[in-house]
């Protein structure tokens, strides 16, 4: 009798199809014996430059993996390698090495794991950006520990035949490293569409299911059937599913690269731009054929840094990716941080809630200056190079501050400014808002996240932090139909792209065209998919779609009702 079929449902993240034996995540390291105190002829400062001595070598592991790597993985591995040594981690850890700390001496294992412990927690508690940092500190604190105690650090395991990768969640640096060669998919018990695995996931290509209660439980060498669509994990395959995962092969090989002219079937042009970082990213999106930038992230020029960086410095990271698109639309988002993303030049830590607190364009109230210097280096690069260089502002609330918003870039010499849409109350007033700047951007993984009062961060909400949900699509419908009021009132066209990761759906990219988006923005990887699939629908057959979903009772029967309408998503194994 043949084994029977179980499936499992979790939350889609990267589409594909494949069959594949799974192999999990190595056990984690062990926890160090609670009242281990310091070995015999050891002083405190004998254990304490152990732990630092442990801490550098991590890093210095980091580092030399980062070196043979580019683009996000390279940040995610850069940014673990500074968290090793980390001041507030190694000095918490040798505090606790003293018999004068409460509870007494501990060893230097049992010490980096408590203040590991500690600093994770401040961080959970903080939520947004550092409540992601906190599953960093974790990793690192894995790798000091393994190191003191003489043991191979964490990381994935290895397979002489490809395989499907089980996990509860990745570390940062354990996805940053994952090679497609090698791994066919993810699956994990936790994490959430916003999660490092995540994300990762869509840059890499490989399909992904996360916050899929069970999957841990599937004994090591088991088949099983992943569909990164579906979000659908079925073990033991049968013949039917198999030929789906062959038949997703077969189409993923031959899929076309994109041509870097997009349009829709009636001919009617719809941009398909790139998300990116820094000049790396820059590159290799111009490469895959990206008609432009859609968001480029600047605050990778600010985070984990001590101070502002100069206004040089600036000039040279942007310019690194104006360089990139001569002649093309580049849109820069300015420094998306704050009580979510502390920078200690601008950001206070103690907010209690820092997701609706002084984040994005709200810095520039309680510190003044940073916004307006980013403005002059953005102006100042943009002079030096051909790109149509237009700057958007994030958590734009109310039509007062985009007016503020477009009054700071004239001032700078910045002559297209818009806002992002990610905060319900700018779509529900786009029209006022829209009035005021030349164009807007919708941020659907933040509008998401405060439209369903979910933190994107956490695994559980994964099914209310879903792009699809009725309510995040009227959201989207309500800032086009602004958008077309302002330009009718002011005559000049005020367009709206996307730059969240919905636009990365093709399923989704056709909506999102129907209500009304001009551009989509995205990883490079999922042009090819998404032109693809827009190429086969007119203008009437996207907007016709986009009707059905919003009528939809639900995420999940909104997302059915527009692939039942595109039957050119199986055809191409999406």
């Amino acid at each position: 009798m043949l084994p029977l079929t179980r499936t499992i449902k979790g939350v889609s993240v990267a589409p594909g199809r494949v069959v594949a034996v799974v192999k999990h995540m190595p056990s984690p390291v062990a926890e160090p014996t609670e009242h281990a105190g310091m070995p015999p002829g050891t002083t405190v400062e004998s254990e304490g430059e152990r732990i630092r001595a442990a801490a550098a070598s991590v890093q210095g592991q980091l580092r030399l993996r980062a070196d043979t790597t580019d683009g996000d993985a390279k940040e995610v591995l850069l940014a673990t390698a500074r968290m090793a040594t980390d001041p507030l981690l190694l000095k918490s850890a040798v505090a606790r090495l003293s018999p004068a700390n409460p509870g007494g001496a501990r060893s230097a294992e049992r010490a980096v794991w408590e203040a590991g412990a500690e600093v994770a927690e401040t961080l959970q508690a903080l939520g947004g950006y550092m409540a992601e940092r906190a599953a960093d500190v974790l990793d690192v604190r894995a790798r000091i520990v393994a190191g003191l105690q003489g043991l191979a650090a964490p990381g994935i395991p290895t397979c002489e035949v490809p395989f499907i990768l089980v996990a509860h969640d990745l570390a940062p640096a354990d996805t940053a490293t994952l090679d497609p060669a090698k791994i066919l998919a993810l699956i994990t018990s936790g994490g959430g569409p916003q999660s490092h695995t995540a994300i990762l996931a869509r840059a890499l290509g490989l399909p992904a299911v996360v916050a899929a209660p069970g999957v841990e439980s599937i004994p090591e060498g088991t088949v099983v059937y992943v569909d990164g669509a579906e979000g659908t994990v079925c073990t033991n395959p049968d013949g039917e599913l198999l030929q789906a995962a062959e038949h997703w092969t077969t189409k993923a090989n031959s899929r076309p690269a994109f041509g870097g002219n997009n349009t829709l079937a009636d001919g009617l042009p719809v941009p398909l731009l790139a998300n990116v970082g820094h000049g790396a990213d820059a590159g290799a999106a111009a490469r895959a054929g990206a008609e432009g930038v859609g968001l480029l992230r600047t605050e990778f020029c600010f985070l984990d840094r001590d101070t502002e960086p100069s206004f040089d410095e600036q000039v040279t990271a942007y310019g690194a990716v104006f360089a990139a698109f001569p002649g093309r639309k580049v849109v820069v988002r300015t420094l998306d941080a704050g009580a979510d993303k502390p920078l200690p030049f601008l950001s206070n830590i103690e907010e209690p809630n820092p997701a609706l607190g002084v984040r994005g364009y709200r810095t520039d109230a309680t510190t003044p200056g940073v916004l307006e210097r980013q403005l002059r280096a953005i102006a100042a690069a943009a002079a030096a190079h051909s790109s149509d260089v237009q700057v958007m502002a994030p958590m734009i609330s109310t039509a007062e501050e985009a007016r503020r918003f477009a009054s700071l870039c004239a001032s700078a010499g910045l002559r297209t400014p818009g806002v992002m849409v990610e905060v319900p109350s700018a779509a529900l007033t786009a029209s006022a808002v829209l009035q005021e700047v030349a164009f807007a951007s919708l941020g659907t993984n933040d509008l998401t996240q405060y439209a369903m009062a979910a933190d994107r961060q956490l695994g559980p909400l994964a099914t209310l932090n879903d792009p699809w949900q009725p309510a995040v699509l009227q959201l989207i419908q309500l800032a086009a139909d602004g958008a077309a009021q302002a330009s009718a009132m002011t005559g000049a066209p005020k367009p709206v792209g996307v730059c969240g990761e919905a636009a990365a759906d093709p399923a989704l990219a056709v909506v999102l065209v129907g209500l009304g988006a001009a551009s989509l923005s995205m990883s490079a990887r999922a042009l090819a998919a998404v032109g693809a699939v827009l190429s086969t629908v007119t203008l009437v057959q996207a907007q016709r779609i986009a009707m059905e979903a919003l009528a939809a009772p639900s995420a999940a029967a909104a997302r059915k009702a527009a692939r039942n309408r595109l039957p050119v998503l199986a055809e191409l194994g999406l």
